[in-house]
């Protein structure tokens, strides 16, 4: 977080922003995916291989080419969801948030008093800041940012609620998890009709109450179709899927006769 590129500013104004996806758990991995241009970078501890100490590496490789770090943290690790923040993540998302109950937990580990209950310790965060003490206390909770992914039947039936969570930023769609849920374990399939309906209510949702609405999208040309539908952050595919890519389309020039 900085004075002069925050997330939090960009999505608050209206800006749409991609965020890659980092599950491999080497730093400079995220940073040159920053350097390539995407304004986030999403380090993932759910699916991903990172642990606390990559993580914060990650963070600070980020923060060195001034894009915006976000963190996925495991299923209600919400203790974690300080630890980053105090690392300098600009904001967190929480997977598998069903109930106002558990989106009151996860604010409360991500802002301070009056909001939430967030402890003091930014030792990164800080000095990526460029603030006070004072100042950075006093500007976090509205500079940093938590995201309540919406993955399961119960998520989406209480998605309203959620959202009207004080200390909640916006939502953030998770549409292969949602397609197991709503097909009742049939199918994992991000575009299965019921979730290209669901993601139009919760976008609509979202904006209604002027937070902000985001989604995983499998490349890059989905994500650019669902931004056209209202979504403002948008996580792209993964490290390794463009790692992927590309030696595909290296060994298919070498391969030809």
């Amino acid at each position: 977080m900085t004075e002069n590129f925050s997330l939090a500013q960009q999505l608050r104004s209206g800006a749409t922003v991609y965020s890659a996806w980092c599950r491999l758990a080497m730093p400079i991995v995220g940073e040159l995916l920053a350097r390539h241009g995407f304004g986030a970078v999403t380090f993932d501890q759910q699916h991903g291989l990172f642990d606390l100490a990559t993580t914060q590496a990650g963070i600070m490789a980020v923060h060195s080419v001034r894009a915006a770090p976000v963190v996925r943290i495991p299923v209600r690790d919400n203790a974690n969801a300080s630890r980053v923040l105090d690392a300098g993540a600009e904001a967190v998302i929480a997977p598998m948030i069903d109930t106002p109950e558990d989106a009151i937990a996860f604010a409360a580990a991500m802002k301070y008093p009056p909001i939430g209950m967030r402890s003091w310790g930014p030792h990164r965060a800080l000095p990526f800041s460029g603030l006070s003490e004072a100042d950075y206390l006093r500007k976090a909770n509205e500079t940093t940012l938590a995201f309540a992914m919406i993955e399961t039947r119960a998520g989406f039936r209480n998605v309203a609620a959620i959202l009207d969570t004080p200390g909640i930023d916006g939502v953030f769609v998770g549409p292969s998890d949602l397609s197991i849920t709503l097909s009742n374990g049939i199918t994992q399939n991000p575009v299965l009709p019921e979730v290209e309906t669901a993601l139009d209510i919760i976008c609509e949702a979202a904006t209604a109450v002027g937070k902000i609405a985001g989604v995983h999208c499998v490349d890059a040309k989905r994500a650019v179709a669902l931004a056209r539908r209202g979504f403002r952050f948008l996580g792209v595919a993964s490290d390794a899927g463009f790692l992927s890519l590309g030696a595909a389309a290296s060994l298919k020039v070498l391969q030809e006769k």
